[in-house]
């Protein structure tokens, strides 16, 4: 029996959600399904019964392969049936069943018969169904209707085949190309989207050769495509065009520029618009090309459709990023839209007014802002709060009235990333603009009082710790800090409690009273509240009496943990109870960023250490292990650092080989990892023959050859260099491969007594700056700059020349000098000018290095550069200089 659909009841509120599918399952469909079987086919309900079994499908249910397999027979009974629509549910049915190859057979013929019917929507759709389900077989013998269909009068018969080709294009390409002359006329066609889909499958035929693709463009921008989408297509390719041109042409003016431009007088908006923002995206855009483009969008702004104003104005918003006086033109346009009943362009204009407005235009867009801001959602809010710390970072005069702003929205109703955006400025403008620092800590400390999420109070407690002391009044923001003690929970009682001991170690006079509230805080209920208490009383000592506290517990209050975490967290797992207690400096302090089984290329047998350890044993101690074993290795000290692993031979030779390079005070060991690919061969005496004549610093010292190499079982062999101590010597080294190859009979595995010498050249190896650089990061980086000091600081500028993009020149430098990037900077902001990027890292011999690198683009493509310097050691500071200058 068929399932009678689902009423609606009409009390129920209009508001709720209604299916008429609501109920059904798949057995009682399946029952259904036999209606497909009757004598005398009823079109309708067949039709209901197969948007059913569409329904259960779309919506996850699986059918098991004889559900399937009979569905799809009773289904093919259905092209019996002359009924239109009845057809075109039996088309999508089929597509969605997706039959195997013995079950295609036996609709094929039907659909073929489709194929070449007069009837022009049996056809389309067909085509459609037949190249979703063919292979590559059946595809070459219906090859020539699929031509033939190409160019077909009708346009809808046309546009199936030339979709079905973009989607055979991905399994077989090379049938499809060879339509190029069909759809080559195609695109002169007078059907909108026929030239749309036909100048889509052309370009992905050629997109591999780009002077093919060049043609295209070329010939269809002198004005043969009338399609408006398939114009914006060609807008598409034209930029693509520009972009791969710009790398090769240094001088002259852009190619293709005038059709771009040509297009902004379309009368398709569509058109308009993507020509519009083509020209806003070309890399290195002058204002003069940017001019007709930003007036086009000027005009979009006062548009009666919210498409077309939230499309300009989301383009005039990343333009503003680059090219702020550009925009200034639209800004009255934008201010209007301030108030559009659309809170997506309402906000894009807001922040695309803070990036370009002036100084004097500030107040006046605070105050539009203020009502503005109770009509939108946290997601829309956080947009606006990080244009206004972006303004006030560049108008640092305005500050107070930005700040009060900020301050007066985290008082009002929000969620959790909307008041950590406002926290996060507010500190940011704290740093960066001195004048705002005790209204902005204030601020803050006023939002604690009823602060109800338990991160942002600890994280503003502990930004007091480090700037509250150092204001002309440090004592105004005990009462605030304290009242964290008696009001909030057992994590924010905590962080409190640190909070005081930093203003007590700072200053002097408060000691007194700070230990005074410490005392109080040894009987909270909380054990981490009381145990934090009886720590900072005992540290700071003097029993609260005034006296300077000592550098040792400023450094251990305020010092930054110069060691990972994780790495902490795993030594302490590891730490066995014993009457030795546990060593900190026990813990290594390089990033693990690097597995100890390394990548290698499909194919390829691992080529790491010859019984790899796994786990929590780290990479570098294995190595310190393995090498304190070797007897010739034995009296060069302690292992500074181990690189990660190089290749010296490419994917699917017959040996692969990389190398690791060990770094001591005076000595450096290559470790050659070898395996040997061919099981019809054993190796013997497998050496290395460096030639160190490109590295003048370095004189070897000793060797280890690897006895024996069988078939697919790493083993290494190791050569040793001395080297000035202390010194970061560079180099190149040039490497072959010697041993003794003997044949393997394959049935016994036996080899042959008697072997032949042989050779085989390795890619050369480089010693470089960076691998005397371990990448140990820290915690607080401002904390660490600060408590580094300024003696053996060294700043100096440099230029880069000529790069892709900013992001490209950051990467450059940090591989360069081999640091650790510190708290995400190493990621450059999309269309951003200028970047800050903060390094650190431990030097050879154990030196701590911090590093502040400051890019910005000079000119169309130059990066400058400004490199500020800190270390524990002034030959370091320099020698960081002095990678840089040779690099």
């Amino acid at each position: 029996m068929a399932q009678p659909l689902v009423k609606k009841d009409d009390d129920l509120d209009d508001e709720a959600e209604y299916s008429p599918f609501s109920g059904i399952e798949k057995g009682a469909v399946l029952q259904e399904a036999r209606v497909f079987n009757d004598p005398q086919l009823d079109p309708r309900r067949c039709s209901q019964v197969i948007t059913k079994l569409l329904y259960l499908l779309n919506q996850g249910e699986t059918f098991t392969k004889i559900e399937a397999t009979e569905v799809f027979f009773a289904v093919t009974k259905l092209f019996q049936s002359r009924d239109i629509g009845l057809r075109r549910m039996v088309y999508v049915m089929i597509k969605e069943l997706s039959p195997s190859a013995d079950e295609v057979i036996i609709v094929t013929s039907s659909l073929m018969k489709d194929m070449t019917s007069k009837t022009d929507m049996y056809r389309a759709n067909a085509i459609r169904v037949l190249c979703r389900i063919t292979d590559g077989t059946l595809l070459t013998q219906i090859e020539r209707y699929l031509k033939q269909a190409i160019v077909d009068k009708n346009p809808v018969v046309a546009s199936a085949a030339l979709v079905s080709g973009i989607h055979l294009l991905q399994t077989n390409p090379e049938i499809v190309k060879r339509w190029s002359n069909e759809v080559q006329e195609a695109v002169q066609s007078r059907a909108a989207l026929v030239q749309f889909h036909a100048l889509a499958l052309l370009h992905q035929i050629r997109q591999n050769d780009r002077l093919a693709v060049n043609k295209l463009v070329s010939s269809l921008s002198k004005g043969s495509v009338r399609s408006p989408l398939a114009q914006c297509l060609l807008i598409r390719y034209t930029s693509q065009v520009i972009r791969e041109s710009a790398n090769n042409t240094q001088t002259g003016d852009r190619p293709f520029y005038d059709f771009l431009e040509g297009c902004l007088r379309h009368k398709a908006e569509m058109v308009i618009f993507e020509a519009a923002r083509a020209i806003t995206e070309l890399n290195g855009v002058t204002s003069r090309e940017l001019t007709p483009a930003i007036t086009v969008l000027q005009l979009f702004l006062s548009s009666s459709k919210p498409v077309l104003r939230f499309a300009a104005v989301r383009t005039l918003n990343k333009v503003a990023m680059t090219h702020p006086v550009a925009v200034t033109n639209c800004n009255i346009d934008m201010e209007s839209l301030i108030s559009d009943q659309n809170r997506s362009i309402a906000t894009l204009a807001i922040t695309t007014l803070l990036k370009t407005g002036n100084e004097s235009s500030v107040d006046r867009l605070m105050k539009q802002i203020t009502n503005f801001m109770s009509d939108i959602a946290d997601e829309f809010k956080i947009v606006v709060v990080e244009a206004i710390r972006s303004l006030c970072l560049k108008f640092p005069l305005k500050h107070r009235t930005l700040m009060n702003f900020l301050s007066n929205i985290l008082r009002e109703e929000g969620g959790f990333e909307y008041k950590k955006a406002i926290v996060d400025s507010i500190v940011i403008l704290i740093r960066n603009i001195p004048e705002a620092k005790e209204s902005g800590l204030l601020h803050l400390c006023e939002f604690i009082e009823d602060c109800e999420f338990t991160y942002l109070s600890t994280q503003i407690l502990h930004f007091l710790g480090i700037e509250g002391p150092k204001t002309s009044d440090p004592s105004k923001y005990i009462r605030y800090i304290y009242n964290r003690v008696h009001l909030e929970n057992a994590t924010v009682r905590a962080g409190a409690v640190s909070t005081l001991a930093k203003f007590g170690a700072m200053v002097c006079e408060l000691k007194p009273r700070i230990f005074v509230l410490l005392r109080r805080c040894l009987f909270d209920n909380d054990d981490e509240v009381r145990d934090r208490a009886t720590l900072y009383l005992n540290a700071l000592g003097g029993d609260g009496a005034v006296v300077e506290t000592g550098e040792d517990v400023k450094e251990f209050l305020f010092g930054s943990l110069d060691i990972p975490l994780v790495n902490l967290e795993n030594s302490l797992k590891n730490y066995e109870p014993s009457e030795e207690s546990f060593d900190i400096n026990s813990v290594p302090k390089e990033v693990k960023t690097q597995p100890l089984v390394e990548k290698k290329a499909p194919g390829k047998k691992p080529t790491g250490l010859g019984a790899p350890p796994t786990g929590p044993p780290s990479t570098f101690d294995a190595y310190e292990k393995l090498l304190s074993s070797i007897p010739e290795f034995a009296n060069f000290g302690k292992l500074f650092k181990s690189s990660a692993p190089v290749e010296l031979t490419e994917a699917e030779t017959e040996y692969a080989v990389n190398v690791v390079k060990h770094i001591f005070d005076g000595h450096v060991v290559f470790q050659y990892n070898c395996t040997n690919t061919i099981p019809e061969q054993l190796l013997e005496n497998v050496t290395v023959i460096v030639d160190a004549s490109e590295a003048e610093e370095f004189a070897e010292v000793a060797s280890k050859p690897l006895r024996s190499l069988p078939y697919d079982s790493p083993g290494q062999t190791f050569v040793a260099f001395e080297k000035p101590e202390g010194v970061p010597a560079v180099g190149k080294f040039s490497n072959m491969l010697r041993f003794v190859v003997k044949e393997v009979d394959p049935s016994t595995g036996e080899a042959e007594d008697d072997g032949v010498e042989d050779e085989y050249q390795l890619e050369e190896l480089e010693v470089v700056a960076a691998d005397y650089m371990l990448k140990v990061g820290v915690s607080n980086f401002r904390n660490a700059w600060e408590s580094m000091g300024q003696d053996f600081e060294r700043v100096d500028e440099y230029g880069l020349g000529p790069r892709d993009s900013l992001a490209e020149a950051v990467n450059t430098v940090i591989n360069l000098l081999g640091m650790q990037p510190c708290e995400g900077t190493e990621v450059v902001p999309s269309n951003s000018r200028s970047h800050t990027c903060l390094l650190s890292g431990v030097y050879i011999g154990n030196v701590k290095v911090l590093v502040r690198l400051q890019f910005g683009i000079d000119g169309p493509k130059d990066i400058a550069m400004k490199l500020a310097v800190r270390s524990e050691d002034e030959t370091v500071s320099d020698a960081i200089h002095e990678i840089v200058a040779s690099g």
